[in-house]
């Protein structure tokens, strides 16, 4: 297994490039942005690209995916339902920051909570994690785990969004913490860290801070 950190468009999210080397199979999670520079790294590993995983449909996490479906039209799109309003509004959310996207294609499998998603060899489960957004996921597997904007280096997810809630956030902080302390957290904004870490060190998980519940 290889991943690849990419920070794309204004706002500096983190798309992840996920290779089963064994296999020549990637996924893209969450192409926010720059989906032409994304669509030429997955060519230069000599993989094909097998999927676009979205952790939840803010349009700093689908603004490239039109531009790397224009590349693997067949790539399918994962989404959790309960984002679609979302991600239907990708265009107008960019609008709202002067920040015009290209409106992406329609998602092709929903994600729920308890799937498993694959490349090639690679398995990991789906965690349903609303409060971020109310279709935000989690996908965790082989020590890792994607999270989008739940979690990041001592701090969480923003709940003052539409369709935010922060009790959700809290809800799903709590399951997020339970995962094994080595696990490496790799999310949407900003550095990697760990679990162990967060646990340690994190003012929302340690107990000195509480998410807003609004």
């Amino acid at each position: 297994m290889r991943i690849e950190t990419f920070t794309v468009g204004a706002l500096q999210e983190n798309c992840y490039l996920l290779l089963d080397e064994d296999h020549g199979a990637a996924v893209l999670v969450d192409p926010g942005a720059e989906g032409e520079r994304l669509a030429a790294a997955v060519e230069a590993t000599g993989a094909t690209l097998h999927g676009i995983w979205v952790t939840h449909a803010h349009m700093d996490h689908v603004g490239g995916i039109a531009a790397v479906r224009r590349r693997w039209p067949r790539a399918p799109i994962h989404l959790h339902p309960a984002d679609a309003p979302l991600y239907a509004s990708a265009a107008r959310q960019g609008a709202a920051y002067g920040l015009p996207i290209d409106e992406p294609p329609p998602y092709d499998h929903e994600l729920a909570e308890g799937d498993e998603v694959r490349v090639g060899g690679l398995a990991f489960q789906v965690m349903h994690a609303p409060g971020h957004a109310p279709g935000h996921v989690v996908l965790h597997g082989h020590g890792v785990a994607f999270v989008g904007d739940c979690l990041f280096a001592g701090s969480v997810g923003r709940t003052d969004l539409p369709l935010s809630n922060g009790a959700q956030l809290a809800s799903s902080l709590e399951r997020i913490a339970a995962l094994p302390a080595a696990t490496r957290v790799l999310p949407g904004h900003g550095p990697a860290t760990t679990i162990a870490t967060e646990r340690e060190s994190n003012p929302f998980l340690n107990g000195v801070a509480k998410v807003v519940r609004r």
